[in-house]
């Protein structure tokens, strides 16, 4: 009985500490897959071409779609992020911003090249870095 009461105590230990030790961020695993995390507004080119000065705040959010920041404090500033992750690096980060006068569009700026070809881009440029890794791995 003693002995089996030590090995669950052991196993017990041995869990915990390894538990302990995977929480750590500076622990990194190798070979380990790291997903691409797209968060945000995703803009199209063809979004941003429909835009023209004039345009209503509901003409805005039909073609640009509801802002991901829409500040209470300033209803005349529309600000539309969009974010693409590999694990903890940010391989793109845009922020396109439409400003409004009397609800109507005056003007807009910011990051508005086209996202889907770099999206793409981004993606493939993710795999080949993990078929390099891994490659590497089994030489």
């Amino acid at each position: 009985m003693q002995k089996v009461l030590k090995i669950a105590v052991s196993l017990t230990i041995w869990f915990i500490f390894l538990s302990g030790i995977s929480a750590c961020s500076s622990l990194r695993f190798p070979g380990v897959y790291k997903v691409t995390i797209q968060q945000g507004n995703y803009l199209e080119e063809d979004m941003i071409e429909k835009l023209k000065p004039g345009l209503t705040k509901e003409q805005v959010r039909y073609i640009m779609g509801t802002p991901l920041i829409e500040d209470t404090f300033n209803q005349n500033q529309w600000d539309y992020y969009y974010n693409v992750k590999l694990g903890d690096e940010d391989l793109r980060t845009n922020h396109f911003t439409v400003y409004f006068e009397n609800d109507t569009l005056t003007h807009w700026d910011g990051d508005y090249t086209p996202i889907n070809k770099q999206v793409e881009k981004d993606q493939q440029e993710a795999l080949d870095q993990t078929k390099k890794k891994k490659d590497a791995r089994l030489d």
